[in-house]
């Protein structure tokens, strides 16, 4: 996805949350028979943002709340596109279009929520600086993911990238002084393969999932106020036509609103950064 199609996408968004002010003040109730809400969101911390804060505002409002949980990230999204759900919570900007423009998916993003920052991780190492040559990190296989893992460890000097208004992937590593093996893997099996290699880039849900703090336990982690960081905001998403529904209305009144962000930097201080668009 080129960068000027991800400039369009946060416009048509800013569309969408400049409403979301108003409807922080009070959340839709049900407008007719259905008042059953089905999300989709992995454990850590979309559930639990969810079971903490956001089903006791829908449920007062008169919505039924069921979450499905998932363990991956094809899933959540494919079930949106085949009606299972009403919405899902997980994913990053980038991801969601990666997966539209390869999948053929029409999904939407409606609110921006949190940013879990990346971080690298090896429990031999006190810094990143004693990373050895020849070591193996293990970074995730999918497009989004690993353009991201890759910029972090292009950040942190482990090695240089060719320029791309793209996606990086492996081809555009352009100098590897420390001839770092990157071994790619599915992001929910990382935390697993841990042993097996010598330093990680992992998600910060699966981080969490595992025990980890990223904020405390990581080597270098992604700065949450960098230029990039927007992309990489997990938003509640939609199947498109449905932005405007009673059931997304109300999902976005829950979600936005300083109960959440407070939960939030409660619960994961450091770790999980609220997004500046849940309290207007």
């Amino acid at each position: 996805m080129k960068i000027r199609s991800l400039i369009a996408l946060l416009a048509a968004s800013l569309l969408i949350f400049s409403a979301v002010g108003a409807l922080a003040e009070a959340i839709p109730g049900p407008d007719g028979s259905d008042n059953h809400i089905v999300i989709g969101a992995t454990a850590i911390p979309h559930e639990e943002i969810i079971e903490g804060v956001v089903r006791a505002k829908l449920e007062a409002a008169g919505w039924t709340v069921e979450v499905v949980p998932f363990t991956d990230y094809v899933l959540p999204n494919t079930s949106l596109e085949d009606g299972e759900l009403d919405a899902n919570y997980f994913q990053t900007l980038r991801y969601l279009q990666e997966q539209n423009a390869t999948r053929g998916l029409h999904l939407v993003q409606v609110l921006g929520i949190h940013l879990e920052p990346m971080g690298l991780y090896g429990a031999s190492y006190q810094s990143i600086d004693e990373i050895p040559d020849n070591a193996s990190i293990a970074i995730p296989n999918d497009g989004s993911n690993e353009s991201r893992a890759l910029k972090l460890l292009a950040d942190n000097g482990l090695i240089t990238l060719s320029e791309t208004d793209d996606l990086y992937d492996l081809s555009h590593v352009a100098e590897n002084p420390k001839n770092i093996e990157l071994v790619e893997l599915a992001a929910e099996q990382i935390t697993h393969n841990l042993p097996d290699v010598n330093a990680a880039v992992i998600n910060g849900n699966y981080a969490l999932e595992a025990g980890l703090n990223p904020a405390t336990d990581a080597l270098v982690i992604e700065a949450a106020d960098s230029d990039e960081s927007y992309k990489y905001i997990n938003y509640l998403v939609v199947k498109e036509g449905n932005e405007a529904s009673a059931k997304t209305l109300a999902l976005i009144a829950a979600f936005a609103n300083q109960d959440v962000a407070d939960f939030i930097n409660t619960k994961y201080p450091g770790s999980v950064i609220p997004s500046a668009d849940l309290v207007k």
